[in-house]
């Protein structure tokens, strides 16, 4: 498209933002319809004959066919790392104390990849990432393959990447002051080091300057805390001043374990996860809150409303639900509509392999038919809302997550005209049945067309995913020299099911305690 010309995006399906709809301001949707675009703005929506005068006008027509064409979508936890899903999701307690950290380990960690090699990992991510449908994201990788946390230059490198590939991104390294550790005998601590902690975080704060340095209108810095039971009193609460002074968000992983987070808390800080949020001036409208689910209402907490709930919709704190996520580790948020009833914003997040936010609507929308006993209460519309809306005000940024003029120009179509698909009633009834986010057909970002049909410019996707390959099973072969109860010739399992790999070191029963431990060597 040339300086100053127009882009005219056609669809079967548009699901457009309408400021005059009856009953408020929402979505609608409209059939063969035309989004026009110029420069990295929508400039108008049409349909009709409207729609046909726009497309003629312009200066380039991408004809989508049948597709729906919808806002792009939003992950408020996109993960970028390859192999934990494979190795902890399908374990006991037990199994997963031995993908932690050792305490030994945590005396002198290492780099487990070189610079290359993350890089490729990082690159492996965010492709992924945009070949889902996702546009806009804040991405997530573990620091268990690290020396410590995540270095300024290793979120310098994803910033770089991301921009060439066109996504928008929310970015800042990691920082810790404590690691989950596994002791000798089995049981389960965290090790701390203070000195690596403020280290980490005074490399966070640099990434802020770098990135108003960068004036890249596709990276925004925020600041990224891990799992808060492993950060300091201290540093969480310079967080909040940093957040503060200068105006950045902040996700922090809180209320996601019930003895790794919340037993950890009351027994060693004498707190809870909301109330050491909020002395450290974090529990405020620019947190995005990982997870959220567990809170009074939680049948495993106290399971009755005792004001967390107002408590965060006071503060303006956003949810980051990650719906797939949470079935796969059974922890389950207790009902997105009392989230959304008592006023909470909620965005949606992927934090799993595959980034798919399809499957993740189409997983919230069954579970809401469980919790609800009623089939009419699936909360689609809700679900697709939290994807787009709910994480453009989480990310204070209006101008996402909507189809309408003045809007960013960041688009994202999904392709009905599969036979798999089956009949078309409602589009979306339809995508969110029969489809997943490998439909996405076309990817738009900030007016420049960053995937068309499953092509990204640039990019060798053969070539990709042999490098990610052979990235993963460096990452797995790593695993014995942290695993404490290894003994002599441990070595990482190598399976197809649980059924198959039951060893005696994993039938021995949860350490510490019987329930997970929610992937403690994550952020």
């Amino acid at each position: 498209m040339s300086a100053g010309g127009t882009t005219a995006v056609r669809a079967a399906f548009v699901i457009a933002f309408d400021e005059r709809r009856p009953g408020g301001p929402g979505f609608v949707l409209l059939r063969d319809a035309v989004v026009d675009v110029r420069g990295d703005r929508i400039s108008a929506v049409a349909d009709g004959p409207d729609g046909a005068a726009l497309e003629a006008l312009a200066d380039e027509a991408i004809d989508l066919g049948e597709s729906l064409l919808m806002p792009g979508l939003i992950d408020l936890e996109g993960l970028v790392d390859i192999d934990h899903l494979l190795l902890d999701s399908w374990w006991s307690p037990a199994h997963e104390a031995r993908l932690e950290w050792s305490e030994s380990y945590a005396r002198a960690p290492r780099e487990v990849l070189d610079p290359g090699e993350r890089s490729a990992l990082r690159r492996y991510g965010l492709v992924q990432l945009i070949l889902h449908g996702i546009t806009s994201a804040m991405p997530i990788s573990t620091e268990i393959h690290g020396a410590w946390a995540e270095t300024h230059d290793d979120l310098l490198d994803t910033a770089r990447t991301a921009s060439a590939l066109g996504i928008r991104t929310f970015l800042g390294p990691s920082y810790r002051s404590g690691v989950h550790v596994t002791r000798a005998d089995g049981s389960s601590g965290i090790h701390w080091d203070e000195a690596k902690g403020e280290a980490a975080l005074a490399d966070a704060v640099r990434f802020l300057d770098t990135v108003e340095a960068l004036a890249d209108p596709l990276v925004t810095g925020v600041l990224v805390p891990c799992r808060i039971e492993t950060v300091s009193d201290a540093i969480l609460a310079e967080t909040g001043r940093v957040s503060a002074e200068r105006g950045v968000l902040v996700r922090a992983h809180a209320t996601q374990g019930l003895d790794s987070e919340l037993g950890i808390l009351e027994r060693e800080r004498g707190t809870t996860p909301l109330d050491l949020l909020d002395r450290s001036g974090l529990l405020n409208d620019r947190l995005v809150l990982a997870h959220g689910v567990y809170i009074d209402v939680h049948p495993d907490v106290h399971g009755e409303d005792r004001g967390d709930l107002a408590r965060l919709a006071a503060a303006g704190v956003s949810i980051a639900h990650c719906p797939l996520t949470n079935a796969r580790y059974a922890m389950l948020l207790e009902r997105l509509s009392q989230y959304l009833e008592a006023g909470v914003n909620v965005g949606l997040g992927t934090d799993s392999f595959p980034p798919d936010l399809i499957r993740a609507i189409d997983t919230g929308v069954q579970l809401a038919k469980a919790q609800h006993g009623d089939l009419g209460a699936g909360l689609l519309a809700e679900y697709v809302e939290a994807a787009t809306l709910g994480g453009a005000r989480a990310l204070h940024r209006p101008d996402l997550g909507r189809i309408e003029a003045g809007a960013a120009a960041d688009l994202v179509a999904f392709s009905l005209a599969d036979p798999r698909m089956g009949a078309i009633d409602d589009p979306i009834r339809s995508l969110t049945l029969s489809g997943t986010g490998r439909d996405a057909c076309f990817s738009m970002v900030a007016g420049r067309v960053v995937m068309r049909d499953g092509v990204l410019p640039g990019v060798d996707l053969a070539a990709l995913r042999a490098e990610g390959q052979r990235i993963f099973e460096k990452l797995r072969a790593a695993y014995p020299e942290r695993d404490a109860l290894a003994g002599p010739g441990g070595r990482a399992r190598r399976s197809c099911s649980p059924r198959c790999s039951r060893s005696r070191a994993d039938s021995r029963g949860a350490t510490g305690s019987d329930v997970p431990r929610r992937r403690s060597a994550r952020a």
